[in-house]
């Protein structure tokens, strides 16, 4: 069964509560420290990165002044020991990509499964894989915690590594349409726009749905979608993202950041990509956490 539903998944980029919300029982609280680092961070922003943005527009302008046809454009995943999902899912579905001239990127957060092994029994010269040296864990480690921040260090790893033009992210359990890059690398170079997002089809106890966004402000599609200018990686994600009362996300924040310092973007109502739960479960996002929470079952950063 498909159908659209743009309220299927919520619009996190202006979702702050209007009213302070009520807490959990089990969960952890907002701490003063919290609420010190997330504010003086947002004030840092605000300030910053629309300077920052001004700046690396001047700079790169000759560089996107031409429509390059065929630019580098970089693909990153950051992974943490699902070594079998990355190989069924994201790695192939990169690879198949019907524009060619990408890099793939895998940042594994220290992963101890099979995953370099798989990855470079690939043999495609196209692909870097690197395994940090020690696991990223400076966020609180329950089911929250892990995905508000658990990608942040191995993302912002590919980022300093990226060497494209443009940077797209796919997450280990995601999958990209054939078209993918070429659709959305088009649609960026033809309306001048420095980040584009799109839909992209998901899946939640059997029932598919396409994600649009398109009668929501801003137009951001989910992070699966994403393409950017390689300058925005300037933008890095917030490893203290957890800390906030609203847009915890590590991609949530990181889009939201861009659109506040006025990076130009559009949304392009096509399926580029797929989000569908993980084997035997029934439901992705922080849905898919809770459930395995609750049945013993590890998740990404554990």
């Amino acid at each position: 069964m498909l159908i659209t539903n743009q309220e299927a998944e919520p619009n996190y980029y202006f979702s702050k509560p209007e009213k302070k919300p009520k807490p959990v029982p089990g969960e952890r609280a907002r701490t003063f420290q919290d609420k010190t680092i997330s504010g003086l961070n947002s004030a840092r922003y605000a300030v910053e990165e629309p300077l920052k943005l001004r700046l690396l527009r001047m700079l790169h302008k000759k560089e996107y002044s031409t429509q390059e046809k065929n630019p580098l454009v970089t693909v990153y995943t950051p992974t943490y020991n699902r070594a079998k999902l990355l190989m069924e899912r994201a790695l192939p579905s990169v690879l198949d990509q019907s524009y060619k001239n990408i890099e793939y990127i895998i940042i594994g957060d220290c992963c101890t499964d099979e995953t370099a092994d798989l990855v470079k029994s690939m043999k495609d010269k196209r692909i870097r894989f690197y395994n940090l040296p020690k696991k990223c864990s400076n966020f609180p480690q329950d089911v929250k915690g892990r995905w508000f921040a658990g990608p942040v260090g191995p993302s912002n790893v590919a980022l300093d590594k990226a060497k494209g033009k443009w940077i797209a992210r796919i997450d280990d359990d995601d999958s990209f349409t054939k078209d993918h890059i070429e659709l959305l690398l088009r649609f960026a170079q033809e309306g001048n726009y420095e980040f584009v997002s799109a839909a992209y089809k998901a899946k939640r106890q059997g029932k598919e749905y396409v994600v649009d966004v398109k009668d929501i402000i801003p137009k951001i599609g989910g992070t699966s979608t994403w393409l950017y200018r390689s300058y925005l990686k300037s933008f890095k994600y917030n490893i203290n993202c957890w800390r906030k009362n609203w847009n915890c996300v590590n991609d949530t924040d990181l889009v939201y950041r861009l659109y506040k310092a006025g990076v130009r973007m559009d949304f392009l109502d096509k399926v580029v990509s797929y989000v569908f739960p993980r084997p035997g479960e029934q439901t992705i996002g922080i849905e898919a956490y809770k459930e395995a929470e609750k049945e013993g079952r590890k998740t990404y950063n554990e």
